[in-house]
């Protein structure tokens, strides 16, 4: 495979050392929305990523695409496989995340693949462990992982004993191949599933379709052996866009805006109730996500979302989405 190098010019102590920084042939799969987004960011990461070309069943889209960044552009993904590629980024509906990541992964790529992972959990095994199979990295699209608000108030909770999130969007016209748990809410279960690191020990979840012929809307409410329970409360058919998740531990309450990346911490003492406005340096996830994943195939990292993660997130989201329309058949 071609490998690019980037150099670096770093001071120390009044002289000059050369460090080599890996550029990673990369291939954007999709070019849909979310494609563009990546492909945009991917662009902007050229000291790390090197877009070696752009594809979409939609020939006209990745023509498009291609046109834009100067890239080669193909309609079927496996006419990919004789480039000199490293990595690939998969923005694809999810029904075909297993074909698509599958072909890379069994040809040595390495694979981001968006959120969620795949639609079943076998289909999940089966792209673990090729990865684990050919030593290569499976990351996927849990951005808010990336969200600099999160990422100030992650270390801060400890030990939490209530949970409430809201992720209310418009209605998206995209992603219906799927509904708003596996769209929106999963986003959600994957940062609840790593604060609280103990096994869910009961789900309950309602839900409606309005628009479409899955849930539109839905709440669940989570309860884990340790104790602590999440409420959860998903929508594509809101007004306006809320993402917001509020933490309740023994000593403190903290409260976090994802789309404004601010984050407020109370604290109780003697004298009463204290707020702290956490000091945070807003970044757009998306671009530190990619560049997570491009340094992991460059420096042989683990991904902070791997499959593995990413499969446990997908679990749950298909047992919360089960128990709405088992809630659905009998009302």
């Amino acid at each position: 495979m071609g490998v690019n190098l980037a150099w670096g010019l770093t001071f120390v102590e009044g002289f000059v050392t050369i460090q080599s920084m890996r550029t990673i042939n990369i291939a954007l799969i999709g070019a849909g929305y979310l494609g563009q987004r990546h492909l945009k960011t991917l662009h902007a990461l050229r000291n790390k990523a090197n877009i070696v070309a752009v594809c979409d069943t939609d020939l006209q889209k990745a023509k498009a695409a291609g046109r834009q960044y100067r890239v080669p552009y193909f309609k079927d993904h496996k006419e990919l496989l004789g480039l000199p590629l490293e990595a690939v980024s998969i923005c694809t509906p999810t029904v075909t995340h297993t074909e698509v990541a599958r072909s890379f992964l069994e040809n040595k790529v390495n694979a981001f693949v968006e959120k969620p992972i795949t639609y079943t959990l076998p289909e999940a095994d089966i792209l673990i462990a090729l990865a684990a199979k050919n030593n290569l990295k499976l990351q996927v699209g849990h951005v808010e992982r990336f969200n600099s608000a999160f990422v100030a108030v992650e270390p801060l909770v400890k030990d939490p004993l209530f949970i409430e999130c809201h992720r209310l969007n418009m209605f998206p016209h995209r992603s219906l191949d799927i509904g708003v748990v596996m769209d929106l809410m999963i986003h959600d279960i994957d940062i609840i599933l790593g604060l609280v690191k103990s096994p869910v020990k009961d789900i309950q979840a309602v839900g409606v379709n309005v628009l479409t012929d899955r849930e539109d809307i839905a709440n669940a409410r989570l309860t884990f052996a340790n104790g602590c329970v999440c409420n959860v409360t998903a929508s594509r058919i809101s007004p306006e866009v809320t993402r917001k998740i509020r933490m309740f531990t023994k000593n403190a309450y903290i409260s976090l805006d994802y789309a404004k990346q601010e984050a407020n911490m109370y604290t109780k003492d003697e004298r009463g109730i204290h707020k702290r406005g956490l000091p945070i340096e807003k970044e757009e996830p998306l671009k530190k996500e990619l560049e997570s994943f491009l340094d992991c195939v460059g420096e042989d990292r683990k991904p902070v979302v791997s499959g593995t993660e990413a499969r446990e997130a997908l679990r749950v989201a298909l047992a919360i989405t089960e128990k709405i329309w088992e809630h659905r058949k009998n009302t």
